[in-house]
């Protein structure tokens, strides 16, 4: 299966490795199918050691999902330094052991310091340059005054609108 995320600054396609994860690709499948990704924002941008943006919560809160969750499938073996999530991969993001729901997460670069707990669902065939674009654009926060500053984890500082999301 092919999803395609229409956003605001560009589409972003992704191949979906549904043999691997055969449940995460057909409850993200369900999810787009049926809008529920639709005008959603990306919430989330980690630039320190990370390097994932965060989307997939309609409430952009980073606790809004659907009513299920699915097992986690497709765990990258290894150790941290591996580079588990190179550029382009796209895997769910969780709250803990099989607890993944509809959060997922793009890697723009590589060297990712994330450890092997994530489900691994996809690589992006077109548009890592629009990922890394607005990845270069920084993330941001509210400090205790109010004001917006730059952060390394917050929201991105380009915002990202999932106009709609379509699988073929």
């Amino acid at each position: 299966k092919t999803f395609t995320f229409k956003t605001n600054c560009g589409d972003v396609v992704i191949a979906a490795y549904g043999t691997k994860g055969p449940l995460t690709v057909i409850s993200m499948s369900y999810l787009a199918n049926r809008g529920y990704f639709d005008n959603s924002l990306c919430h989330r941008m980690v630039t320190n050691g990370i390097f994932i943006i965060q989307c997939g919560d309609p409430t952009a809160s980073g606790s809004g999902g659907p009513q299920w969750t699915v097992p986690d499938e497709n765990l990258p073996t290894g150790n941290v330094t591996d580079n588990l999530y190179p550029a382009g991969t796209v895997a769910m993001a969780n709250s803990g052991p099989n607890t993944n729901g509809s959060q997922f997460f793009f890697v723009y670069k590589d060297g990712s310091q994330l450890g092997p707990n994530y489900t691994i669902w996809g690589k992006i065939t077109k548009g890592l340059d629009i990922v890394q674009y607005v990845a270069s654009q920084g993330a941001i926060a509210q400090d205790a005054n109010g004001k917006i500053v730059l952060t390394g984890d917050g929201f991105t500082a380009q915002p990202v609108q999932i106009i709609s999301a379509k699988v073929s």
